[in-house]
């Protein structure tokens, strides 16, 4: 019987192919909502539009992955939720709401134009990805440090009925 050696060459390729890219495991804590006052001098994202809207009055939350709007599609979350100069990113629809001014709502794609991560929190008025360390202006997705290359894609939202949906 003859015994194969695999060589140290092979290993590393077949360790290295397993473990590259830039993409997030899931793990810490993608629905992070952080109140932090607005950047300063940032001007509103001309691809999204979002009515304001009055927060919802319930004694109970509802959940907002089971509750509806008019328009049928489920809610993201409560107008109330979303805390003014902060947002919360939903890591299952690859979004971040904002909420850089009282009742003004953004929306981004929460993937970062870096390498593709998911960003996992909103704190000090910035989207950060915890991968290479990218940061974006919560009023308008633009880079604030990099190395992302470019800014967050706009997200359509409706806010109606104290509710955020995509659109």
């Amino acid at each position: 019987m003859t015994s194969r050696a695999t060589n140290r060459r092979t290993v590393l390729f077949a360790a290295a192919a397993l473990t590259t890219g830039c993409g997030s495991d899931g793990g810490g804590d993608g629905g992070t909502t952080t109140s932090a006052p607005a950047t300063p001098g940032t001007s509103a994202s001309p691809a999204t539009s979002a009515a304001p809207s009055t927060p919802a009055a319930s004694a109970t939350p509802e959940s907002p992955a089971a509750s509806a709007t008019t328009t049928g599609a489920p809610a993201l979350a409560k107008t109330s939720e979303i805390p003014v100069g902060g947002g919360t990113v939903f890591k299952e629809q690859k979004v971040v709401v904002t909420q850089p001014a009282a009742g003004e709502f953004k929306a981004f794609s929460a993937i970062c134009t870096h390498q593709g991560c998911l960003v996992n929190k909103v704190a000090d008025g910035t989207i950060d990805c915890p991968c290479h360390g990218s940061k974006y202006r919560i009023a308008d997705g633009s880079v604030v440090a990099g190395p992302a290359p470019r800014p967050l894609p706009a997200e359509q939202i409706n806010v109606s009925e104290g509710s955020i949906t995509l659109a």
